[in-house]
């Protein structure tokens, strides 16, 4: 049986659920070579010194807090629910967005947060909950529930359910109405704080964290190239904001040149209207796989 590197960095992913086929990609858009299959315990990397170690997601926060492992990617809500001592949150990975919603049955009398007030909340994160009626200086029973959270007002069991909710689907098809929304989640990186303290382990760490950005700063741009009247340039460089001034070259036309450039994804479509509306044309766009910044 093959044995880990105890000089490698471990790191502790979802090994079947929500967020691990965007893990997966991740660790693959970044350059690491392993091989995972769903029997598989852990991976090593054959180009980095990595350990990926497959857990159930609800006991990551705990492998990362007791050091068993130095890092792990875990949804946001674990660590909101669980608050594991001795880990810290390195990076927002931009995906398994979700939200942990409040919800009641469509014909109930609550319309506000404040009608709940001493009634019994279902939910699978109890913590949670608690902490944000108590913010809100209201009181509620809470029953933890690690199944389906949504039926529990229909068998009598709760007057509202707190359960995560990418799209709000499942709580349509149940008759559950949303009242308010707890906390947004999305996947994110965590590390045990005496690994940080680690020089080696730290270098490491942040060699990592280095390919992870750029993968994640390439999703929030796109290189675009573009032909345009020379005259028009200083506005063009107003339109278009990017990391630093445009790459511009000469066209054989004479008085047009080429330009490229990078556009935030955000504003993406609006910057091209503005740019074909200033003169600009045969604009090209094309993804970018990563950024070094």
């Amino acid at each position: 049986m093959q044995n880990m590197n105890k000089n490698n960095l471990k790191l502790a992913i979802q090994k079947s659920g929500r967020l691990t086929d965007d893990t997966l990609n991740l660790l693959r858009s970044a350059g690491l070579e392993f091989e995972s299959y769903k029997s598989k315990l852990f991976s090593s990397c054959r180009n980095f010194p990595l350990e990926i170690v497959y857990l159930r997601d609800d006991d990551i926060p705990d492998y990362v807090s007791s050091g068993s492992v130095d890092l792990g990617i875990v949804g946001q809500n674990l660590i909101f629910e669980e608050k594991p001592s001795n880990v810290k949150k390195l990076l927002n990975l931009q995906y398994g967005f979700c939200t942990l919603t409040l919800a009641v049955p469509k014909e109930s009398k609550a319309q506000k947060l404040a009608d709940l007030n001493n009634l019994t909340v279902a939910t699978t994160y109890p913590n949670s909950t608690k902490d944000f009626f108590n913010q809100n200086d209201l009181s509620i029973e809470t029953i933890k529930i690690t199944g389906s959270v949504e039926i529990a007002p229909m068998l009598g069991v709760a007057e509202a359910i707190a359960d995560l909710t990418a799209t709000g689907s499942t709580m349509a098809l149940n008759d559950l109405r949303p009242l308010a929304n707890i906390y947004d989640s999305e996947a994110v990186l965590i590390s045990n704080k005496q690994s940080l303290l680690s020089k080696n382990k730290l270098q490491l760490i942040n060699r990592l964290m280095v390919r992870f950005k750029g993968v994640l700063s390439a999703k929030n741009y796109k290189y675009v190239m573009m032909n345009a009247p020379e005259e028009i340039l200083p506005k063009l460089k107003k339109i278009t904001k990017g990391l630093k001034s445009p790459t511009v070259a000469p066209l054989v036309k004479a008085g047009w040149i080429s330009v490229q450039t990078v556009i935030k994804e955000d504003v993406f479509w609006e910057t091209i209207e503005k740019l074909k509306n200033a003169g600009a044309s045969s604009i090209i766009i094309l993804p970018i796989e990563k950024i070094i910044l």
